[in-house]
C-alpha cells in the first residue's frame, strides 16, 4: 500500500518523501509544481496537477492503493495572504475540501495534515500548548485553522481520522545534501540570511526592532526539516495503528530572536553582511515557542537535530553547493 503526499515536491514535502522512501514505503506524490521542484523528489510516482482537479484526484486514487495521506499542498506566505485572501481560501481550504471528498469516495480514512503555529496567533503564554486558544493574526493561519476544523467534522461525520501537526519554523537541509530549501520568492529567515552571506542579496531586513522581547526582534522556535519529516512518519504510524484524531505541536521548545539567528549565521559561515531594520510586517506575533511534550509522549517523537548551529550548518551546506537552488542540478 502507498502513502499519498500532496505537495511532495515542496520543501518539507520532499524531505518527508525522502524519509518515506528510506523506510521502504511506496510513495505517490501530487504537486502542481507552483512552488515545488521536480528535482526535489528522490523517488516515488508523481502526478503533476492541482488538488482542485477532481478528475485527476479520482484517477490517482483509482490507480493506486492508498493507505494514508500526508497533506502539505497549500500556499504559505503570511504577507501574501494578507494581500490576496481569495487565493488562500481557494487553494488551501477548497483544495483540502476536494482532497477530503476524494478520500471519502476512495474509502481512505487516514490523513496527516501540515498545519502551523500561525493558528495560535499572538500566544497567551509561552511555551504554547495544543489546548491554548487559536486566534490567528493573518489569513494564512486562519485558512490552516479552517482546514483543521473541516477535518474534525469529516472525522465526526465520515470517520476520516486525522493528525494536525502544528509546527513552528522549519529550517535546515537533508543530510545527503541532495535536497534543501529553495522557495521562489524566498520568505524564510535563515535562507534569506544565508543568501545575504553568499552575496546574493545586498542586505538582510529585520522587520521590527520594537517588539516586547529582550532585544526587540521577533523570537521563533526553529525545527530541523528532517525532524519534521520523522514526525509525519510517526503520525502516519499512529493513525495506522488505530490512533484517534489528534493535534500536536512540533518544535524544539527554545526560541531565538532574529538578531540571535543573524549572529549565529555569521558565526557558522564566517562571513559578514549588512543588516537593515525595516517596519513590522502585518500579522507577525512577537514570540512563538512550542511545547512539544504531547508529541514526545504520544508519538514517541524526539528531535535529534535540535541545536541551532546544526540546523544552520546543514542549510549553509545546501546553499553553498546549490547557490541557485535546484537550477544548479
Amino acid at each position: 500500500m502507498a502513502i499519498l503526499v500532496t505537495g511532495g515536491a515542496g520543501y518539507i514535502g520532499s524531505h518527508t518523501v525522502a524519509e518515506l522512501l528510506s523506510r521502504g514505503k511506496e510513495v505517490v506524490v501530487i504537486d502542481n509544481l507552483q512552488s515545488g521542484h521536480r528535482e526535489a523528489l528522490l523517488g516515488g510516482k508523481l502526478y503533476e496537477g492541482d488538488l482542485r482537479d477532481k478528475e485527476l484526484l479520482a484517477k490517482l486514487f483509482a490507480e493506486n492503493d492508498i493507505e494514508a495521506v500526508i497533506h502539505f499542498a497549500a500556499n504559505s506566505l503570511v504577507g501574501e495572504s494578507m494581500k490576496d485572501p481569495v487565493k488562500y481560501y481557494d487553494n488551501n481550504v477548497y483544495g483540502t475540501l476536494c482532497l477530503l471528498e476524494a478520500m471519502d469516495k476512495a474509502n481512505v480514512r487516514k490523513i496527516v495534515f501540515s498545519s502551523t503555529a500561525a493558528t495560535y496567533g499572538e500566544p497567551e503564554k509561552v511555551p504554547i500548548e495544543e489546548s491554548d486558544a487559536t486566534n490567528p493574526t493573518n489569513v494564512y493561519g486562519e485558512t490552516k485553522l479552517t482546514m483543521e476544523r473541516m477535518m474534525s467534522w469529516f472525522d465526526k461525520v465520515l470517520g476520516i481520522k486525522y493528525v494536525a501537526l502544528r509546527y513552528f519554523n522549519a529550517a535546515g537541509a537533508h543530510e545527503s545534501g541532495k535536497i534543501g530549501e529553495d522557495h521562489r520568492p524566498e520568505s524564510h529567515l535563515i535562507p534569506l540570511i544565508l543568501q545575504t552571506a553568499l552575496g546574493q542579496r545586498e542586505s538582510i531586513s529585520v522587520f521590527g526592532d520594537d517588539y516586547d522581547t529582550p532585544d526587540g526582534t521577533c523570537i521563533r522556535d526553529y525545527i530541523h526539516v528532517s525532524d519534521l519529516a520523522d514526525a509525519h512518519m510517526r503520525a502516519v504510524d499512529y493513525l495506522v495503528s488505530g490512533g484517534d484524531s489528534n493535534v500536536f505541536n512540533l518544535g524544539n521548545g527554545q526560541g531565538f530572536s532574529v538578531t540571535e539567528v543573524i549572529a549565529k549565521v555569521r558565526e557558522v559561515t564566517g562571513r559578514e553582511f549588512t543588516v537593515v531594520t525595516s517596519p513590522r510586517r502585518s500579522g507577525d506575533p512577537a514570540i512563538l515557542i512550542a511545547s512539544s511534550d504531547k508529541a514526545r509522549t504520544v508519538l514517541g517523537w524526539n528531535p535529534s537535530r535540535d541545536k541551532l548551529d546544526d540546523i544552520i550548518r546543514s542549510a549553509w551546506e545546501w546553499h553553498l553547493h546549490h547557490p541557485n537552488g535546484y537550477d544548479d542540478k
